[in-house]
Order: structure tokens, then sequence, then C-alpha cells
């Protein structure tokens, strides 16, 4: 990967359906090159896919939360794993060392919903302890890492 790999999926990052001619107008390079260089990209495993980032307020989930989770053992985490990955309220799971097995991102309507949505990963065999805090406000969000220049 080079400097104009790097400038290609900057603008990638930015709009993913940036057609390469604009791609090329702006690094100045040719469309083909363009092509050319995200296909290798695509091939080689760095670009993994493309996706549309949906505003979660206005379909009403306006409130974010982490829940970890701590297993009262690990003959307990497919199960666990299987309950979450259902769930569609849940747009995140992490297996973290530490005090705690999991964290798990919550996107949901009210603290209603939030409370259902515990109750639910509470009732999940093998969970021992959950601990929840509530996003106030979101500073950074940034979906896509560039690779270092």
């Amino acid at each position: 990967m080079d400097a104009i790999d790097y400038q290609i999926l900057s603008c990638l990052k930015e709009n993913s359906r940036e057609n390469a001619t604009n791609i090329g107008a702006k690094i100045n390079l040719s469309t083909s090159a363009v092509i050319e260089r995200i296909k290798k990209l695509e091939n080689s495993g760095l670009i993994e896919q493309y996706t549309t980032l949906i505003n979660q307020s206005m379909l009403g989930r306006e409130l974010m939360a982490f829940i970890t989770v701590r297993l009262e053992h690990p003959k307990y985490y497919e199960n666990f794993v299987n309950t979450v990955n259902e769930n569609t309220s849940i747009s995140e799971c992490y297996y973290i060392a530490g005090d705690f097995d999991f964290i798990l991102k919550i996107i949901t309507k009210s603290g209603k919903t939030l409370e259902q949505i515990l109750n639910v990963i509470k009732s999940i065999n093998g969970v021992s302890m959950t601990r929840t805090s509530v996003v106030l406000s979101e500073n950074k969000h940034d979906v896509c890492l560039l690779p270092d220049k």
C-alpha cells in the first residue's frame, strides 16, 4: 500500500459510493487506475465490505448504552453469544479480558426498552453480573480507521 492507496481509502471512507472518476479527479489519477487499485485493495482483503450507516435517531432509537457482562463459567460462552446475536438491539458484542467477560453496545428507544433488554441479558443462563453505562453524548464515532501513513 502506498500514498495513492491511502488517498483512495480516504475518499472511500468519506463516501463508499464515490465513483472512480470522482476519486481520480480528486487525487489526480485516471479512472481505470483508480478502479484497478480499488480491486487490488478488495482482493487483498484490506477493503472488507461497503455498508450503509443508518441514522438510529430517525428510527426512534435515541438511547445508547454499554453493558458489561460476567459469566459464571466459560461453559456458558457459546449459549451467551448465540443469544446476543439474535437480539437486534445489541449492535456490538466483544469478548474482553478483565473483571467482566463481555461488553455489549445497545442502541434502543428508551429507558424502558433498555430495561427490557437488560432483563433478557440477565436471564441468559450463566450470567452472574452486569453493569450498565448509559451514553450521555457521543464525542467521536469513527466506524473506519485508515491505516497509518
